[in-house]
């Protein structure tokens, strides 16, 4: 039988070793030679302005509070162009609020949520966390100049959207020590499930046990049984592909619907080409298909058309319009970096930063009448 003191020494040789090791590896990844040229550690402070995400525990949300009555200044100065006064609009983006009621708020539970006579469903309707308003308010608006409001107005404008949903009353002020009381008043609040077995830890608020079924990540390749390939069900005939304009041209960069270039031959897009077939010299592009790519670059297309509307006019209705001017060029110049809202409607077009040069070739092919 060993002794007390054989004991402790073989003790202590297993502490020295298991530092050893931990003080060895920390010395090899310090040795490790990085990629030459390609990067840098990141700072404290670089770290620190991207982790700005704020859980649905509130751990990351900042100091500072915001009434009903400052938020409804902000609304109407820098959100009620694309969401509406009331927060209804569904010109540019869904409807934010509607469809939640008094009762809604006591329950938790959103009941038209499973009223399939209901008129599309509104954000206020589906989201379950006060959380999740206040970080993507945060990060992500107003559009055209996302993470530019304090948080004091993050807190503002979320109170005063809350109040439009009848969550929060006028006289309200919220900040970061009362928002769990706005969190006990979201009217989805216990609408989230966890049956999909993927919510790892302790049950949600409102929610007995969490899931003991195992999560369906295990899934493999269909081998057998599968089911044919989907025969097509329509199409879009030759005589009518380019009728309306370029579809790729009316979408939206974001999204699962990008549009196909209907200026192009069917098939003519992803299609492998036969290596029997010679392939075709490709031609110089065009002035126009230069500005064209110009304006895909700078993102003018998620806003704009050729020739249909999307969320503002087409580009030949701006040249209708400005392009008889004898200053059009200067004029469009100015508009395109400034930005601005007014002249074709209420919502705002934010201004660009992209070179004066190239808001001038884009200026310049407007006023000469946007020509394909």
């Amino acid at each position: 039988m060993s002794s007390s003191r054989e004991r402790l020494m073989r003790k202590a040789w297993r502490a020295a070793l298991g530092l050893g090791l931990v003080f060895g590896a920390a010395a090899s990844l310090a040795a490790e030679p990085g990629y030459a040229g390609i990067g840098r550690p990141a700072t404290a402070k670089e770290i620190a302005a991207w982790d700005i995400d704020v859980r649905p525990d509130f751990k990351g949300l900042p100091k500072g509070s915001g009434s009903v009555a400052q938020g409804q200044d902000i609304w109407e100065a820098k959100c009620a162009g694309c969401h509406g006064v009331f927060g209804e609009a569904n010109e540019v983006f869904s409807p934010l609020v509607g469809g939640t009621t008094a009762e809604d708020v006591k329950t938790g539970r959103v009941a038209r949520l499973n009223d399939p006579a209901f008129p599309g469903r509104t954000t206020l309707m589906k989201v379950a966390t006060v959380s999740t308003l206040w970080d993507y308010i945060n990060r992500a608006m107003p559009w055209n100049a996302p993470k530019s409001l304090k948080p004091d107005e993050v807190y503002a404008v979320t109170a005063f959207l809350l109040n439009l949903g009848g969550v929060l009353p006028d006289n309200f002020v919220m900040s970061d020590a009362n928002i769990a009381e706005v969190q006990a008043r979201m009217p989805n609040r216990n609408g989230m499930t966890l049956d999909h077995a993927l919510w790892p830890g302790k049950a949600l608020p409102g929610q007995a046990k969490v899931s003991t079924r195992k999560p369906d990540v295990l899934a493999r390749a269909c081998m057998s049984n599968c089911e044919p390939e989907p025969n097509i069900a329509s199409f879009l005939p030759d005589f009518a592909r380019n009728a309306h304009g370029n579809l790729a041209e009316q979408n939206r960069i974001v999204g699962a619907q990008h549009g196909v270039d209907t200026t192009r031959p069917a098939g003519a897009i992803g299609t492998a080409v036969s290596a029997v077939a010679a392939p075709a010299k490709a031609a110089a592009p065009s002035a126009s298909a230069a500005v064209l790519a110009l304006a895909q670059k700078h993102t003018c297309t998620a806003c704009h058309a050729v020739d249909g509307k999307l969320v503002g006019p087409s580009f030949k209705e701006i040249a209708a319009k400005h392009g008889t001017r004898a200053d059009a060029v200067a004029y469009l110049t100015g508009k395109i970096r400034s930005g601005g809202a007014g002249v074709w409607g209420a919502i705002p077009m934010p201004a660009q930063t992209l070179p004066e040069a190239e808001a001038q070739q884009i200026a310049a092919w407007l006023a000469a009448g946007a020509k394909k």
